[in-house]
């Protein structure tokens, strides 16, 4: 329990937890529904299984370093932290901004998202038509009530959410398999070498997107320095395998050699995988997997809202935002000022986008979800370089563990990043509007975050110098939660 206000919850998150947190924001039936989909419409068709293997094993290294470093630094600042602590104060700062901006325009998009999912399902099942911003007001009132409970609350409504939309698509896979049989033929050179294999790499690693945020509850864990690395590595193999898993089994379905011009045909109704459940799990069954597919955007929302609101807390108690935002529920350590902010962020920005007439999909959701997917992306590389730099500086001798894995992991998020930049109408979705252009916000944030950071050192001298001596602080330590190894 939080007594003092300011600090969230300790002890209330175990593995499980943390990785229902996690692979809630992943949103593995959404992440194939869509992101799958697309990256065999537009990547290398049935080579996106691969795809999905390749971006495992660069994710897995990286996962090396970033076990180590959070053995050595916990704080509810995630990788804005590591950027610090392997960095320094002001590229910190410019993480930490890159971070809050990213998130939550991500929530902003997933906000349009779930609205007009819901809208959909419910009509098509229901045959009750509203409009998407009633639905989307919705799930932004739900989320708020459930995020005021505490984060123990939000893990076990994640957890169920989890269980069901894992458990349609593997009863889908498991129908396939044994009707049809997977091919062998994905990985095939003529199919793995077809297309455009960089594309296919991108919207792999896109599916992974949240795994990051395992770092953000290190201060709400059980045992930290051993729950976050298990939970990092269970939600990283989780994703990559259950994810190329179930491509496998749609392009084994469609056929791995077409499976491309088959994705194609249907990338603008986006019912790939659905049309793939109407074939092996009828018409009942599909119905449900469109429901649980609400569920699953509804479990994404409220996940990548925990993780923004972390860090506008994070930044609030480092005094960097109103330290409002560092307050926390006595009752239950939760941070409801900063979840407050964050969500009328989102819905004043979703609110924005309907007033002006435009799309929730191919203009909000573009726009913010394709943003907040570039910057979190870059927020990784961030952190990728600073666990490098860390353990250079204090001459770690275990060059395997520090070096080595994590240096390959950092060269494979520099490519993906690059090709986000390079290809990010493709990656948004869209190339409507300002859509081209928003990676150059990109470069905006981190001047502004170079700016303040020259700001607080010439007037708030003490508050920037806090910046580095807060990550060492827990507002309520642990004999097991002291700094180091």
């Amino acid at each position: 329990m939080s007594r003092d206000g300011t600090s969230l919850a300790k002890n209330v998150l175990g593995v499980p937890g943390i990785v229902f947190l996690v692979l809630a924001a992943v949103a593995p039936l959404t992440g194939m529904v869509v992101i799958a989909a697309i990256g065999i419409a537009v990547g290398n068709g049935g080579g996106m299984v691969a795809a999905f293997l390749l971006a495992t094993v660069v994710l897995l290294l990286f996962a090396v370093g970033y076990a180590q470093m959070s053995r050595v630094l916990t704080s509810a600042g995630g990788f804005y932290a590591f950027v610090v602590k392997g960095l320094g104060r002001t590229p910190g700062l410019v993480a930490g901004f890159i971070a809050m901006l990213g998130y939550n325009c991500f929530v902003a998009g997933a906000i349009g998202t779930s609205g007009f999912f819901t809208s959909t399902a419910i009509d098509d099942v229901f045959g009750l038509k509203l409009d998407w911003l009633f639905w989307s007001a919705l799930s932004v009132v739900l989320v708020l009530l459930l995020s005021r409970r505490g984060i123990a609350v939000s893990a076990k409504v994640l957890g169920v959410s989890l269980i069901l939309e894992v458990s349609i698509l593997l009863v889908m896979d498991f129908s396939v398999l044994f009707r049809h049989g997977f091919s062998f033929a994905a990985f095939s050179p003529s199919v793995l070498f077809q297309g455009a294999g960089g594309l296919a790499l991108l919207f792999a690693a896109n599916a992974f997107i949240g795994f990051e945020a395992t770092a953000l509850f290190g201060e709400e864990a059980k045992d930290p320095k051993r729950t976050i690395p298990r939970a990092t590595y269970i939600a990283i193999g989780f994703i990559g395998v259950f994810a190329a898993f179930t491509t496998w089994a749609v392009v084994s379905a469609i056929g791995a050699e077409q499976a491309q011009d088959v994705a194609a045909a249907h990338l603008s109704s986006g019912d790939l995988v659905l049309s793939v459940a109407q074939e092996y799990l009828g018409g009942p069954l599909t119905k449900v997997m469109l429901l649980l597919l609400v569920v699953s955007l509804f479990a994404a929302l409220l996940a990548l809202h925990n993780s923004a609101t972390r860090y506008l807390y994070a930044l609030g108690r480092a005094g960097v935002l109103p330290r409002l935002l560092g307050r926390t529920d006595p009752r239950n350590g939760a941070p409801r000022h900063a979840s407050i902010v964050q969500l009328a962020f989102g819905s004043l920005v979703a609110l924005g986008f309907r007033l002006a007439g435009l799309d929730p999909v191919a203009d909000l959701t573009a726009s913010m979800t394709g943003f907040g997917t570039l910057g979190i992306l870059t927020l990784q590389l961030f952190a990728a370089v600073a666990i490098l730099v860390y353990f250079r500086r204090t001459r770690d001798r275990r060059i395997v563990k520090t070096l080595i894995a994590p240096g390959l992991g950092a060269a494979g998020l520099g490519l993906i990043v690059t090709l986000a930049i390079l290809n990010f109408p493709t990656l948004a979705g869209s190339s409507n509007g300002v859509v081209p252009l928003l990676p150059w916000l990109l470069l905006l944030v981190a001047l502004a975050g170079l700016a303040l950071a020259g700001w607080l050192r010439r007037f708030r001298p003490a508050v920037y110098a806090a910046l580095e001596t807060d990550l060492e602080r827990d507002p309520a330590p642990r004999a097991s939660d002291v700094v180091g190894q």
